[in-house]
Order: structure tokens, then sequence, then C-alpha cells
């Protein structure tokens, strides 16, 4: 009997899972997986029982945030064999499932996990760590792990609408240097990200006809630091607008690799989660390293 072990964060989201547990697992059990149970204990035990019992599993399906999600995928990368991933949102955002045409409701979530269609998925290494869909410095990126988790499931995603608008008096440039496949880019920038997804926060969407998921490729967007109130308005414009604008200080690139170096210590989100604080940022993408349940 082929065997699945079940990763959930009990407190994601408003905590529904819990509700929905027996109904999950039942789901599971009819779909022919025999089934081990693991709710997290506290931050990166995902990441622990990924690596520790995720070898001995087909498939590991988690349930949670973004933020579970990466733990787990963290954990899975330790292992020479890596099972199959199936994920249940259950955050505030979830930003990734988007990329993976899941449907809504969790009866429906779990049969997916249970019997939806593997495939491979690129992975991003940041210098010694990695990352499923986004690495990011700069503007607005410590609001995801800033933001308590009791206000997440108060106001969902409009309290990090709320941190957001809060910061805006308050922007940041980083002197970088930015080398990459075919370029190097050297100035000051607000905000630099490099990602494998179609949604970033839930607001910031890069148009999906440019995202593969599996080709080797990661996406980037470095935004110039505005000078004057008016370059600034065309730096929203374009994000807004979803698209990048070189004009307007927004540059965006696909590259397999790149190396971000800036002038100081830099502190960097990794999947919505704190990434550390290094001064230089190698970021690869590793191909076909997990393969992950879509829907239809």
């Amino acid at each position: 009997m082929k065997k699945l072990l079940f990763i959930y964060n009990p407190h994601a989201g408003k905590g529904q899972i819990r509700a929905k547990l027996a109904d999950v697992l039942d789901i599971f059990t009819k779909a022919g997986w025999l089934v081990t149970v693991r709710p997290t204990q506290g931050k990166s035990d995902a990441t622990y029982a990924a690596a520790q019992l995720g070898g001995a599993f087909d498939r590991v399906v988690c349930c949670g945030g973004d933020g579970t999600l990466h733990e787990v995928v963290t954990g899975l990368m330790a292992l020479e064999r890596r099972p199959e991933v199936g994920y249940i949102p259950a955050g505030t955002t979830n930003d990734f499932s988007r990329n993976l045409k899941l449907p809504k409701g969790y009866d429906a979530l779990a049969a997916t996990a249970a019997e939806g269609s593997p495939r491979p998925v690129d992975i991003g290494r940041f210098n010694d760590r990695y990352f499923v869909y986004v690495a990011a410095f700069g503007a607005f990126t410590d609001v995801a792990y800033d933001t308590p988790q009791q206000v997440k499931n108060m106001f969902g995603h409009l309290a990090y609408v709320l941190e957001g608008i809060a910061r805006l008096g308050n922007l940041k440039g980083y002197q970088a240097r930015v080398e990459y496949d075919g370029g190097v880019l050297e100035d000051e920038f607000i905000f630099g990200m490099v990602s494998n997804t179609v949604s970033v926060g839930g607001m910031l969407g890069l148009p999906a006809d440019s995202v593969a998921l599996d080709d080797g490729l990661l996406e980037a967007i470095m935004v110039r630091t505005p000078r004057t109130p008016l370059e600034l308005q065309g730096v929203i414009a374009a994000l807004m607008k979803q698209t990048t604008d070189e004009a307007a200080g927004v540059l965006g690139f696909h590259t397999s690799r790149l190396k971000i170096t800036c002038a100081d210590e830099t502190p960097w989100t990794l999947d919505g989660e704190y990434g550390g604080s290094p001064q230089a940022a190698e970021i690869t993408a590793c191909r076909h390293a997990v393969n992950i349940v879509y829907g239809a």
C-alpha cells in the first residue's frame, strides 16, 4: 500500500483544518493511501519532519500557508530520494497555490492532493538555503514575517496591506551589484525579487505566460530607487500594471542564476519568512528538484 505523510500547521489561517481533519484523512484513505499524521509543533518543525520522516513515504502532503510548504520542501531537499509533494493551502495569502490550479474547499483540495498529477517543479537555492517561489529584499518584504499570526487570522490579506501602507514613508535604497545570465546591473534599488511564481504577496502578479515552473529559469525584478515623487508614481504604475518598465526603473529578466552583492548586510525574505541578512546572495535554479501535485 502506498504511504502518505500528512504534515499540517494547526494554526495556519484561522485554524480551520482542525475541524476538517477527519474528512481530509478519510479522503486520503479512500484514495488508497496509508496515512501518517504530523501536526507541526512550532517553527521549522515541518522541515524536521520532512527531512527525518519523508524518505519513508511515497507522498508528503502539507497543509498550511506558503511558509509550511517552504519548510516541507526545504526538509525534502536534504533527501536523495524525494517523495511527491501535495499542498492544501490554508494560509493568509497562499501565493504558490495559484501556480498549481488547485480547487477551492478542503474536500476538493484533499482529493487533488491524494489523486492529482505530480509534475516537476524548479526550486531556488539561496546561498545554503532554499525557496519554493520567491526570494526578495527591500520595500515591504518584511511585512509577511513581521505581521503577527493573530493579526493575519483576524484581518486576512488586509493585514499585509495595512502593514505595507504603514511603511510607505520609510522606503530605503540598497546599493547593489547584480550579476546574472547575460548581464550586470549596478545601481541603488528599493526592491529586488527572484521568483518562480505568477503571484507574490497576493498583489504583484507576473504575466502567467512569462512564468514556467519547470524551465530551469527564475524571474527577477529589480526596482531602482525613485528620486522624485513623479518617479515613484512611475514605479507604482508599472507594478500596478504587472509589467516591467525600464524607463520607470522597473527592470525584469529571466536567468538560471544570479549573484546580488549589496554594500551592506541586507535582510531578505524567503517564501514570506525571514531569510537572514547576507551582504552577498548567490541564487540558482535547481531544475526539477521536486514533483508537486497539480490540479486540473
